[in-house]
């Protein structure tokens, strides 16, 4: 097995990449937002390097058989709730790691998948374990600097006031009505905040 060199896979791994993503970087965080890893003032810091949550979501999977949503869990916890993957990343990666041999899927609990790595996926790993262990060194350095941040559920909640409030605003303009209701209902958002 040879060892992983992402300038040589660089083109493959492209190409799988946007077959999944339909487009989307998967490792640039702009899309996401939230906390110093992305959106806020940091934007476009990555979370990821190229080809990184590969070898993250490999590793999680070797560790102990995860379902989709324990992984999205397992590396929020490891960046300290500052960061989750979207199953819109997570699930094509799972499948990619499938088609390469890396994984293998079995039916648990309905239709959840229940996700392990292959014996080939260990040696992969095995063959890139300095890649792999500086991957969960820089995410729990960067859980150590940021994991004191807000919950993740508070990041998330105010991702979706910002993305509600950005889909209402594009196109055409709200009548005053709508942008007085709008208003109002923020301000009793953080009217109930303060009295918690």
């Amino acid at each position: 097995m040879m060892p992983f060199d992402k300038h040589r896979m660089g083109r493959c791994q492209d190409r799988d990449d946007r077959r999944f993503a339909r487009g989307r970087d998967l490792f640039d965080e702009r899309h996401h937002g939230g906390g110093p890893f992305g959106g806020g003032g940091r934007r476009g810091r990555r979370v990821f390097d190229h080809g990184d949550l590969k070898l993250v979501i490999l590793r999680l999977i070797a560790n102990k058989p995860r379902h989709g949503y324990e992984v999205i869990k397992a590396v929020e916890e490891a960046l300290g709730g500052q960061y989750a993957p979207s199953p819109g990343v997570v699930y094509p990666t799972l499948t990619l790691l499938e088609e390469l041999g890396h994984a293998a899927a079995a039916a648990a609990d309905g239709n959840r998948k229940l996700y392990g790595a292959t014996e080939e996926g260990k040696a992969f790993l095995a063959a890139n374990q300095g890649t792999v262990n500086a991957i969960f060194a820089r995410m729990a350095e960067m859980k150590a600097r940021h994991g004191d941040g807000p919950p993740p559920q508070i990041i998330r909640a105010m991702e979706n006031l910002k993305t509600a409030l950005r889909l209402k605003l594009a196109g055409t303009a709200p009548s005053e009505e709508q942008i007085r209701a709008a208003a109002a209902a923020i301000d009793a958002a953080a009217l109930e905040i303060e009295k918690l």
